[in-house]
């Protein structure tokens, strides 16, 4: 009997110790995951194996990112040997490309999936298990059990500003890691905009010599841009994570940096943005333009380009009086400057359908009568809903980044000094439950979310951090997780084992927790 009852604790307290364990660490949470009695559990070796050289490149690449972090010595080959990881392309798991399921036994941690990217995606998953989830205090063991795991958007996109204040290609690659280990997919790089053109065109060279002097803070800066070589570098890292990179290229507005290096294409502006627009009515600036975006093209194989197509009134003032203009208006009748804003659109739209490349707008875009089928629209007027319901209403596809809670220059809470608040705060919660409460958010015509990083008040990489981490990993999980599968607890719980990895990485993150950890990193203008 005393044996028995002896027995009987020791299984009370084993259940118990397993019942604290409910899901896995990892960010975003996987849809569906169970865990089960005993470990995987390795010392310092570990065999990275697979079945299709297809996965080979995902395997070195996993190599690489573990051996940064661990003392782990790692092996990859094409025959597995335990204990060891397993890659296996399985065309019966899913045929969504980004699935992927995980089986963790005594032995084996096994990856399937029926596309590299879907291997990729759990490999992530996988990191975070060998890195940052104890369990019972011991780095050494995972627990036993299952994972199945799909996004619940395609798109889940970051974007950088880059025109207002520049970071560079080491910087943008390491957000690019943090991207592919958070799952993130798509980098909208917004290249162009009135304080600096940042890539080099090689037929209009002085875009990039003269349009990439100054920024947001200092108007004689030196000349800062991507040279070709650079762009394609960096495509290709974010291609070898699955991050496709959409380009902007902005217009007809925002281009006072363009319009300083070749000022015969000008619009004009008006006082408070000078030069702040290209010419509708010149027919020259069309194909100046697309010879831009021909070698835009080029870098770029992302299936859209972004024109920008917003702001267009804060600066087209001088259009009333601009001959060219008025002729174009008479010509195609088109009785006001808002028409003339949409005959542009449309003409660019056009020129990049030649191109074989979609094009994505801001919500101005949404009445301009642009195709569909070639289209897409980014929603970012929180202010105006009905932009989001007219855009799907018109069979566009969209992509919801409102400012609230999607641009992450707004400051997170009331201690902050720096930064837009306009009418609320955009705090790691409200990044988390969006799009909480949208009607169009499970439209098939959504593709998904995206944070936007504008550095009008971001001027280096510390604040950059600051205002990135860990709202990008809250982002992660909005644009990944079901709604109802969502818990912000969970993701309070989850996130110090993501922490160790900023702090291992010096990243300057803002401590939810304990915001007077760190101080905040002073922007150019206060709230």
């Amino acid at each position: 009997m005393t044996r028995f009852i002896l027995t009987l604790s020791i299984i009370l307290l084993s259940l118990k110790g397993f019942s604290q364990h409910k899901a896995y660490a990892i960010i975003p949470q996987p849809n569906e995951s169970r865990l089960e009695q005993g470990y995987f559990q390795f010392e310092d070796k570990l065999s990275v194996a697979y079945n299709s050289d297809q996965l080979k490149a995902s395997a070195e690449y996993f190599k690489a990112v573990l051996k940064s972090y661990s003392e782990k010595k790692i092996q990859v080959k094409t025959g597995g040997s335990y204990p060891g990881i397993y890659l296996e392309l399985d065309d019966e798991v899913n045929n969504h490309d980004e699935t992927y399921q995980i089986r963790i036994s005594s032995k084996e941690i096994k990856v399937q999936a029926s596309s590299p990217h879907g291997i990729f995606n759990g490999l992530q998953s996988v990191l975070q298990l060998l890195l940052f989830s104890p369990q019972d205090n011991d780095l050494s063991k995972i627990h036993k059990g299952t994972i199945k795991d799909e996004p619940r958007y395609a798109w889940r996109g970051l974007m950088l500003d880059e025109s207002r204040h520049f970071f560079g290609k080491e910087k943008v690659k390491q957000l690019l890691d943090y991207m592919a280990l958070h799952k993130l997919n798509r980098f909208h790089w917004h290249l162009t905009d009135s304080p600096g053109w940042r890539i080099e065109i090689k037929q209009y060279p002085k875009l990039g010599k003269v349009g990439g002097i100054g920024n947001h803070s200092d108007s004689e800066a030196k000349a800062q841009y991507y040279s070709q070589k650079e762009i394609a570098e960096i495509v290709a890292y974010a291609k070898e994570r699955y991050i496709e990179v959409i380009p902007e290229i902005d217009m007809p507005g925002h281009a006072s940096a363009a319009n300083r290096a070749y000022p015969e294409f000008s619009g004009g502006g008006s006082e408070k943005y000078p030069d702040f627009t290209f010419n509708p009515g010149k027919e020259e600036v069309y194909q100046y333009l697309t010879n831009i975006l021909q070698e835009v093209k080029d870098l770029f194989p992302a299936k859209y380009i972004h024109l920008g197509g917003d702001e267009v009134h804060f600066g087209n003032h001088q259009w009333k009086d601009d001959k060219a203009i008025q002729a174009l208006m008479k010509n195609k009748q088109l009785d006001n400057l808002k028409a003339v804003e949409e005959y542009f659109i449309r003409r660019m739209a056009d020129s990049l359908k030649t191109m074989n490349r979609q094009v994505i707008g801001w919500d101005e875009v949404v009445e301009a009568g642009l195709d569909p089928e070639n289209s897409l629209v980014m929603w970012w007027r929180h202010d105006k809903p009905q932009l989001l319901t007219s855009a799907v209403q018109k069979g566009y596809k969209v992509v919801m980044c409102p400012r609230l809670p999607m641009y992450f220059d707004f400051i997170q809470d009331e201690r902050q000094h720096y930064g837009r608040t306009w009418d609320g705060f955009c705090d790691v919660e409200s990044v988390y439950h969006f799009p909480k409460g949208i009607k169009e958010a499970d439209s098939n015509l959504v593709a998904g979310i995206q944070a936007c990083v504008w550095t009008e008040n971001i001027q280096n990489n510390q604040r950059l951090d600051y205002m990135l981490f860990p709202r990008l990993s809250a982002m992660a999980e909005a644009a990944w997780c079901n709604q109802n599968k969502k818990s912000y607890t969970s993701f309070k719980e989850r996130l110090p084992l993501m922490v160790k990895m900023y702090q291992k990485d010096e990243i300057y993150y803002y401590d939810v927790f304990n915001p007077e950890n760190h101080q905040e990193p002073k922007g150019l203008v206060k709230r």
